[in-house]
């Protein structure tokens, strides 16, 4: 061997060896393992409409956060439809409390092409709102409407999770009749929907026990001077008042009745009983009688109640439990199906058997919520107490309606 060739020889080792070491040093790098792509994802637009605005914008903020509520809960739990995972959104609207605002945004929420509409919070607005979704198939969850009318005109989308004025009114005028025994009771609405509708149900009531009832004497949703309506009254002597209407005009009726001397005991529905009462009434306000179409806010489920807190640093104030599980029939209803399609979801929508914060939820042909709760209150320290439950006509007192719940 010639030492070129011999020298050859070696470097050519020593190139070998330097590359295998290199190669055990610095492996080649592998292709990376491609990122998986993420899920689809689809938004979902629920709707709500309440008064954000006027004498009862606390009341409409109350069910928007009960319908929020929900929403952010389901958008926790990562919920997925048809093999995507979704997100809820709450397309807040504001009525007004007014019938003509309200189809505005009615027709505004059917443009937006919202799966589903918790609201309206008054009857007045809910009524004449609910033709406009039954022709575009929107579903529609009231968690307050309480007058007849609403699903009596045979729409197959629309529900409500509260009971109705022909059970609430019966149930406030019997306790008042048989506690207070009442000889002679003055009526007076507030000329909507819901006031006038309540009232009718009292005096019908009221009467049917045999009590005297006056001709009836009427305001407006935005009256807050009765001082002439009440003047009238005092030269009457009635025993007891009945006001349908909401806390913004009846906490002024009770203020000024009882500085005009009135001594009759006043009476409310659902919409003055709330402890606005006292702020707008003020010490007048002690004593009174009201009546919730459901259970009451504080006997709503522990969950709902810490969750709320938790959220909003405050108590729900009247039917936010309300809007909170009819959002979550809504959602619930969606997820059985797999669809968000408003026709695949409503049939399952109306054969719902739901337990939510105000307990088991079932719909009967005309969308009324199935054995309904009546709660009777009364004013005592500046707070609205429960003093008794009304159930299929029958009344317990509120301690043992806690206890059949099992709590107390």
């Amino acid at each position: 061997m010639t030492q070129v060739k011999f020298g050859s020889i070696i470097l050519a080792a020593a190139v070998a060896a330097a590359l295998a070491a290199c190669g055990e040093q610095k492996p080649a790098p592998k292709a990376e393992a491609a990122k998986a792509p993420p899920p689809p994802s689809m938004e979902i637009k629920i709707g709500h409409v309440a008064p954000l605005t006027g004498g009862i914008a606390h009341l409409g903020k109350d069910n928007e956060n009960g319908a929020r509520l929900a929403i952010e809960e389901a958008n926790a739990a990562k919920i997925k439809i048809d093999g995507k995972e979704v997100k809820f959104v709450l397309v807040a609207e504001d009525d007004q409390a007014d019938p003509k605002v309200g189809t505005t945004v009615a027709q505004k929420l059917v443009d937006a092409k919202v799966a589903g509409v918790v609201g309206h919070l008054n009857s007045g607005t809910s009524i004449p709102a609910s033709p406009l979704y039954s022709q575009a198939g929107i579903p529609v969850i009231s968690g307050s409407a309480t007058n007849p009318k609403l699903t009596e005109q045979g729409f197959k989308t629309q529900f409500r999770v509260v009971a109705r004025d022909d059970q609430q009114g019966p149930a406030i005028a019997n306790f008042l009749a048989t506690e207070n025994k009442p000889k002679l009771v003055a009526v007076i609405d507030d000329a909507t929907a819901y006031g006038e509708g309540i009232a009718n149900e009292v005096e019908k009531t009221l009467k049917a026990a045999n009590v005297k009832v006056l001709p009836r004497e009427k305001g407006t949703d935005k009256t807050t001077d009765w001082k002439a309506v009440l003047t009238k009254l005092k030269g009457k002597a009635p025993d007891a008042v009945f006001y349908g209407g909401m806390d913004a005009t009846g906490g002024p009726l009770m203020k000024q009745g009882r500085e005009l001397g009135i001594k009759a005991v006043f009476s409310f529905g659902d919409g003055a009983c709330t402890d606005e009462m006292t702020k707008l009434a003020g010490p007048a306000a002690e004593g009174l009688l009201c009546s919730q179409a459901g259970i009451p806010p504080q006997a709503a489920s522990k969950a709902f109640l810490d969750a709320y807190k938790k959220k909003y640093n405050v108590d729900p104030i009247l039917y936010a439990p309300f809007t909170y599980d009819a959002t979550n029939l809504l959602i619930a209803a969606m997820k059985k199906v797999d669809s968000a399609d408003p026709a695949k979801y409503l049939p399952e929508l109306a054969k719902s058997e739901f337990s939510g914060a105000t307990g088991k939820i079932a719909f009967d042909a005309k969308g009324d919520r199935k054995d309904a709760e009546i709660t009777i209150f009364t004013m005592k320290g500046g707070k609205i107490e429960p003093v008794a439950v009304v159930k299929g006509g029958s009344t317990m007192s509120y301690a043992d309606f806690l206890k059949s719940m099992g709590g107390g």
